[in-house]
């Protein structure tokens, strides 16, 4: 059977600091899914052109934290979607309303995952085709759907930002390149796990780099408080290694 390397979704997975900023994207359909496309300004410096799979928390690629990231990878050159595998009903909708079952929210949406991602990420490959480079890059509740594409022969690399639901099986099955950005205090995620997790890369002698940033927690890589220097910049410092993870293994 294989054991658990991160968590279940815990409650530093259903909090958030709303950033400000304006959305650049738009509003897409691919395979009957709500998606999020962020497009580059400009062609990719190596004519070829790479394309981000963007798995969201629970706050969905349509919450303005997650736009404005997904924005910031396409001025850095790349194409951008964002899979909405929560179909318009993210958990930020919820989260003041008197008596919201989470754990019903929480069971729907795992499922509607489980059913849209395989379509959607074979309708992504029939809308860009087989002549781009792809990557894929997932935050919290969105880890273990980027391991699933991982083990297949379609990315160049991948990265995740304080995962849950990481099991061994998937770690083992993935085939390329991990980043793995980490907050010091992680109750999905903690430092056991996260060793752990490191043990077994070394001795598949995977391609993998590790960041760990302390003074920040679970959901600092999309929804910090940007009001606080140390968070503030964990968040921008995670991104920016994301980037420089997708341009070492596509030269975008």
């Amino acid at each position: 059977m294989s054991s658990t390397l991160a968590g279940p979704l815990t409650d530093h997975c259903f909090t958030s600091v709303a950033h400000s900023g304006t959305a650049k994207g738009k509003s897409i359909t691919i395979a009957g899914v709500p998606t999020y496309l962020s497009a580059p300004q400009a062609p990719a410096a190596s004519g070829v052109e790479t394309v981000i799979l963007y798995f969201s928390d629970v706050f969905g690629p349509f919450y303005i934290n997650a736009q404005l990231v997904q924005d910031y990878y396409a001025s850095q050159g790349f194409t951008v979607v964002g899979i909405d595998y929560f179909f318009g009903d993210p958990v930020h909708l919820h989260l003041d309303k008197p008596g919201f079952d989470r754990p019903t929210w929480r069971t729907k949406s795992v499922e509607q995952a489980r059913a849209s991602v395989p379509k959607w990420v074979d309708g992504v490959k029939e809308m860009f085709g087989t002549n781009v480079n792809y990557c894929a890059v997932g935050f919290c509740f969105g880890a273990p759907y980027v391991f699933q594409v991982a083990a297949t022969n379609m990315l160049s690399c991948a990265a995740v930002a304080h995962p849950t639901s990481l099991t061994e099986e998937l770690l083992r099955a993935s085939k390329v390149p991990l980043l793995f950005s980490c907050a010091e205090t992680d109750s999905a995620f903690p430092a056991p796990f996260r060793r752990h997790v490191e043990d077994i890369l070394v001795e598949k002698k995977a391609t993998y780099y590790f960041q760990i940033f302390s003074g920040v927690s679970h959901g600092f890589g999309t929804r910090g408080d940007p009001e606080v220097e140390t968070e503030r910049w964990a968040k921008e410092e995670c991104q920016r290694a994301m980037v420089g993870w997708f341009k070492r293994f596509t030269s975008t």
